[in-house]
């Protein structure tokens, strides 16, 4: 049984101690591909390093990551467009991009205007998005509804809602939720919402080094442990782990065309 991480800052420095023994203790546990977002300038070279290094297994994404707009934003951009157009034949979706006014609304306004810049790249390149979005639903919402029917889709990194507000987010089509170590804690709603969510609109993510599921929760998390999602996952669809890897496979897929 096979299945996918969509979403591991594998390029972090936490990982440069043991980074192919993470990726082999990946393989061994049925994980067939991670994808790795950048989240800054620096970062996009340290992805595209690291995803060189794993051909055919690691697939860079690039993006401006909304906790790292500041006032520069707009040079920023203009610095990493070009990395993406000599890479298009490599790179799978423009991100991580998005919204987060968690813990400041000092660059509300940046932060808005970069993530429409970087969803014109998305409809532009027909790439898909990688979305990350805190305290921002209703700003991130309104934005795609400007874009709807050109963009090509994406994933809404990070899902930890309500049904409600999955299903305003399942409204735009072509986009699914990546679920992720938060279905495992004890005290997340995520099981509940989770089957009013079709399968064919899930996909499997862990967000490593961050947010470990359980039994791992407090440790650096890293894609092996994906498997512990699925697993939580099949339970809470009462379907086979089998059935949960081809189905998020199949979606990984049909947004990701790898």
């Amino acid at each position: 049984m096979n299945f996918i991480d969509t979403h591991t800052h594998l390029d972090g420095e936490e990982f440069d101690a043991d980074r192919d023994e993470t990726i082999q203790r990946a393989k061994d546990a049925g994980v067939s591909k991670v994808f790795i977002p950048a989240i800054d300038m620096p970062s996009v070279s340290r992805v595209l390093a690291v995803c060189d290094r794993y051909p055919g297994y690691a697939y860079p994404m690039i993006g401006l990551h909304p906790e790292e707009v500041r006032a520069d934003w707009q040079d920023v951009l203009k610095e990493m467009k070009p990395v993406l157009d000599a890479n298009r034949d490599k790179v799978i979706a423009v991100g991580e991009v998005g919204l987060d006014y968690y813990w400041s609304r000092e660059f509300e306004q940046e932060q808005l205007l970069a993530f429409e810049e970087q969803v014109r790249w998305s409809i532009e390149y027909r790439l898909p998005l990688m979305i990350h979005c805190r305290k921002g639903q209703n700003e991130m919402v309104r934005l795609l509804r400007r874009y709807e029917k050109e963009l090509p889709g994406g994933v809404f990194h990070c899902f930890t809602g309500n049904e409600k507000e999955a299903a305003e987010l399942l409204s735009f089509d072509r986009f699914v939720l990546g679920i992720g170590g938060v279905l495992t804690f004890k005290k997340s709603h995520l099981p509940e919402v989770l089957p009013t969510v079709p399968l064919d609109r899930i996909v499997l993510e862990t967000d490593s080094p961050y947010m470990a599921p359980v039994p791992m929760r407090g440790k650096r998390n890293e894609s092996a442990y994906v498997a512990y999602v699925l697993k939580r996952m099949a339970e809470c669809y009462g379907v086979s782990e089998e059935q949960v890897a081809e189905a998020t496979n199949a979606n990984v897929k049909r947004v990701f065309s790898v």
